[in-house]
């Protein structure tokens, strides 16, 4: 019910929001190739790598540029979590002054929900939220981001802006930024931040202390108690309240698995309301030792296809019918299909796994082989007749492969592989 009317809400929201009208990209694309950053940006506590539109077509055909984030531990992504404009503190903490209970404690910090992400994790971001991030763990914490260039809230060109992005308090007038926050100006030039040669992600030193619920039922807990006060308005239930996170890494959540070839989850906006109004979507891929992914086309969306472990070779034709892409690769390589062009994916003996982004909300594939796929709805006599086959073939090709999406090691590798 909660997520039927989180659906009816982004509704309302989306309106009259039409799909992104992508005309001002480019996409006579003959070949594709797998892409690694243009750009490293080093930091205190960090890394971050660009993949720049601006160098690659098949990114400026999709409308899209990519950021990946490495934070070591204690590293904090400096702001760039939710703060979202209009929405009211919900988290506070407070401190004791002695007195009675009601004189003594006042307000010590008070600051918006703070969400706790894990490994698997898809987080949507309308356009203009600020954000950063904070890795309390005791690992790296990388995460890659995508940014959609052609979203309908874009009024500039497709020109991600950030690697040359500055501190926006740095080009005011300290003492205007005194007056305005009400602090001396000392505190005004810190904020500007002219001399800090940190970079975006720095190491914080003392403990870090924000208020935040550890478990997911205490997240719960503090939505109840919001909605039991009767205290939310039209925005608080929208935008101030909305879930912005889903885990598409949990193999319980698979939307489809074979346990000789892998899995595959998806999130689209039937799954992750919010996904409806960035226009966005998401596959999440798991490849075991030699299988397949079935041969597939997007029929409406580009395919932003990222490489987070393993290796395998990507085969991806065009409409015009010849190959863009054949070649392997690796984890930490994007590959771009754009709207239309068929792909297979093959994993190698390390297997192969991917996230991609989609450049819709509910972005539709359409198979070529397997019991789901066009061929297998073809009448025999129709594919004897284009393709110059027999009978026995024509049947062959519809029902030599029952599996769905993913397929295991077909005998034919088998026996390629003993020869």
């Amino acid at each position: 019910m909660e997520q039927q009317q989180q659906q009816l809400r982004w509704q309302e929201l989306r309106g009259a929001q039409q799909h992104r009208l992508r005309a001002n990209t480019d996409c006579q694309i003959q070949r594709i190739n797998a892409l690694e950053p243009d750009h490293r940006i080093e930091a205190e506590a960090g890394l971050t790598e660009i993949w720049d539109q601006n160098n690659n077509e098949e990114l400026r055909c999709a409308g899209v540029a990519a950021v990946r984030h490495q934070i070591q531990p204690r590293g904090l992504l400096g702001i760039q979590g939710t703060v979202i404009s209009g929405c009211a503190e919900t988290f506070e903490s407070v401190s004791q002054t002695g007195g009675g209970r009601e004189e003594g404690q006042r307000p010590r910090d008070r600051h918006q929900k703070i969400r706790q992400i894990r490994q698997g994790d898809i987080i949507a971001l309308p356009a203009g939220v600020a954000r950063w991030a904070y890795n309390n763990g005791e690992t790296p914490l990388v995460f890659v981001s995508l940014l959609d260039l052609a979203n309908d809230a874009n009024q500039l060109d497709l020109n991600f802006r950030a690697e040359n992005a500055g501190n926006v308090f740095s080009g005011f007038d300290d003492q205007t930024l005194a007056d305005i926050f009400n602090v001396d100006t000392e505190t005004a030039r810190r904020l500007q931040g002219r001399d800090d040669r940190r970079g975006m992600i720095v190491r914080v030193e003392r403990e870090f202390e924000v208020i935040s619920p550890q478990y997911q039922g205490e997240e719960e807990r503090e939505r109840e108690r919001r909605d039991n006060n009767g205290t939310t308005n039209g925005l608080e239930e929208t935008l101030c309240t909305f879930r912005l996170k889903e885990n598409i890494g949990d193999p319980s959540k698979a939307d489809v698995y074979n346990p000789r070839g892998g899995r595959v989850s998806t999130l689209n906006s039937q799954n992750l309301p919010v996904l409806g109004w960035v226009q966005l979507s998401a596959e999440r891929g798991v490849l075991y030792r030699n299988a397949l992914m079935a041969p597939l086309w997007n029929i409406n969306a580009h395919s932003i296809i990222y490489i987070l472990q393993g290796s395998g070779r990507l085969q991806i034709v065009g409409n015009s019918g010849d190959s863009a892409f054949d070649n392997h690769v690796r984890e930490g390589q994007i590959i771009v299909v754009p709207q239309n062009f068929a792909v297979i994916k093959k994993a190698s003996d390390q297997g192969l796994e991917w996230i991609s982004f989609k450049t819709s909300g509910n972005a539709m594939t359409s198979q070529l082989a397997g019991r789901l796929s066009a061929i297998r709805n073809i009448p025999e006599e129709v594919l004897m007749n284009s393709y110059d086959i027999s009978r026995d073939e024509a049947r062959s090709l519809k029902y030599n492969r029952e599996e769905v999406t993913v397929f295991g090691p077909g005998s034919r590798s088998q026996r390629e592989r003993e020869a």
